[in-house]
Order: C-alpha cells, then structure tokens, then sequence
C-alpha cells in the first residue's frame, strides 16, 4: 500500500509530470531519466505493471473505485496530468527557447545529463566482469543511435501504432529519447508538432462552440493519426513496463549497468555545439511542415570555439544543468531524512 500523499506531495507529483513530459517532447533527452533521478522511477513501472488481466476484470465487473486503487490511480492521473499539460504549456516555452537560445538550452540538457550519470553511477558498486561488458554495450548502442540517418514520413496507421510503442521508450527507459527516435523514423514533426497542433487548435474551436472541423477532412486525418499514436503509446507503455518490471527484478545490476552505459552513450544525441540539418526537396529548397517550419533531418556536431563569449556562457549553462541535479539529489536525501 502507498502511504497518502499531502497536498505539496500531489503539486510536486505534477510538477514532476510537467517536467517528464517537456523532457520527453525535446529529441535527445530521456523522460525516464528525470523518473529516475528524482526518485519515481520504480513507482512508474510498478504503476503501470497493474495493468494486467485483473484490472481489465475490475473494469468489465464495473468496479472503477477498486481498478482506480489497483492500478495506482492518485500517482498516474497527477503524472499524466502534468505530463499532458506540458505539452500545451511547458513543451512550447521550451521550443520558444530552442529557436532563440537553442546552444544554451542544450548546454543545460547536457549538464543535467552529464549530472544524473553521476547521480545513478555514485552507488553503483556492482562492476564486475559480468556487468562491465553490459555497461560497455550499453554505452556502445547510445552511441550508435546519435550517428543513425533518419527516414522520411510516414503517415501508415500500422507504422504510425509502431511509432507510438517506441516513442513511450523515452519514458520507460532512461537515456533513450523517443522524441530522438520518432526523427530517426521520419515522424517526429507530423505525431510531436503537427498532430498536437491539430489537437489544440480542435479543442479551442470545441470550447468557442465551433464544429467546422468536422468537415475538414485533413484535420479529422490528422486527429486520427494522433489518436493511433496514442493507442501504440498505451500499448507500449504496458509492455514495455511488464518486461521492464521483470528485468529490474531478475537482473537489476546488470540492467543498471546498461542504463549507465547507454546514458553515457546518448551525451552524443545532446551535444550542445551542433549544426541543424532539415530535410530538403529535389531543388536543394528545405522542406515545411503543415506550419511552414523547417523540418528537421539530423544534427551535425562541432567542437566549439574557446575564443567565443557564447561559449563561455554554454559552460556556464552545463553547470546550471549539473546543478540542478545536485539540488534534486540533496532534495530527494533530505525527503527520506524527514520522512
């Protein structure tokens, strides 16, 4: 049983949903590492492992209250609450600053890696020969993804239930980004931009009392696709968390090790001196998105010039980042002290 949670205990439940879901939207960065540093991780997992075969017969019984307590109700709706209001709120100051400020935003990404790293290795005293070739392959795969061509989009329903499975890796898994592997497979604008738009703009015209979306026949597309994406992203929450469950319990040094590698492994998919390469037609022209934005192909990274001030205010921002994962380590130390 959970022991209840206090009023500041279900804001800050949120603010971590808020912060899971903008980490999530940002290709490079893992929603699963913020679970695992700030402490929630197993929870999550557990969570999500309740939805099994008794909990589709508390719902088919019409037992709502006892499925809503079984599967973890009070934890998941804050998460996902938050989660969903970040990609309406946060998620959008946060693609304001990558058009703006874009070298600052990923400097601080990569301190805050760079930070949790530390923060899951500090404890770890389990290398061995058995865990060390696991760390080392982990670190290998992180690598190999960052250096992947992406693919062009594709908008099949099955591919597009495919795109959803993966893309909850993110969460799930920390260290790889699904938002990073929906542009490896040609879809990150259409189901992370696109389809989100066309969500938002079809619930304000909702709330102004206006249907005419109805009859537009590329909105109702587009809201189909989002509506396939979610369905693959529900199934893959649940399966991936029920291997995940059986993997952290059966061989929980190794798989640490792993994620240790494999994050380490993805400091290359959020290097912050990099150049953005988009997607260009025949005529060399960049290809747009239904907004007119600049569709996004992979990135081309650099070493930085020392003799540049903006620089100097990159690494300033990585130890804002790194910071920031010092203060949630000592915030998470000084919770279990007075609990």
């Amino acid at each position: 049983m959970h022991q209840p949670r206090t009023i500041s205990d279900k804001f800050l439940l949120f603010i971590k949903g808020l912060a899971m879901g903008a980490a999530n939207k940002v290709p490079g960065v893992s929603g699963g590492i913020v679970a695992f540093v700030v402490g929630f991780y197993e929870e999550f997992i557990y969570s999500l492992q309740k939805f099994n075969v008794k909990a589709i017969k508390l719902i088919i019984g019409g037992r709502f209250r006892s499925f809503y307590r079984y599967v973890n109700g009070p934890f998941l709706s804050l998460l996902i609450l938050g989660m969903l209001f970040s990609y309406f709120s946060v998620s959008q100051l946060l693609d304001y600053f990558l058009e703006r400020k874009e070298l600052y935003v990923w400097s601080a990404f990569f301190g805050m890696i760079i930070g949790s790293i530390y923060f899951i290795s500090k404890d770890y005293e389990h290398w061995n020969r058995r865990t060390v070739p696991a760390g080392v392959l982990g670190l290998l795969i992180g690598i190999s993804i960052s250096f992947l061509s992406p693919a062009r989009e594709n908008d099949n329903l099955w591919f597009i239930f495919f795109c959803g499975i993966i893309s909850v890796s993110g969460m799930t898994l920390p260290g790889l980004s699904g938002s990073f592997i929906l542009i490896l497979l040609g879809n990150y604008v259409l189901l992370l931009v696109d389809s989100v738009n066309a969500l938002y703009d079809t619930l304000i015209e909702v709330f102004q009392g206006d249907f005419s979306f109805i009859s537009n026949s590329d909105r109702l597309n587009t809201l189909r696709i989002l509506a396939v994406f979610t369905a693959g992203s529900a199934a893959g929450l649940v399966t991936l968390s029920h291997l995940l469950g059986y993997v952290l319990k059966h061989y929980k040094h190794l798989t640490t090790a792993v994620i240790i590698g494999f994050i380490t492994g993805s400091l290359g998919v959020v290097w912050p001196w990099k150049r953005t390469i988009f997607l260009t037609g025949p005529d060399g022209q960049p290809l747009l998105d239904s907004n007119g934005d600049k569709i996004i192909s992979n990135y081309e990274r650099y070493l930085p010039d020392t003799g540049n001030p903006e620089n100097l205010w990159a690494l300033v921002f990585i130890g804002v980042g790194i910071g920031i994962l010092v203060l949630l380590e000592w915030y998470g130390k000084n919770r279990k002290r007075n609990a």
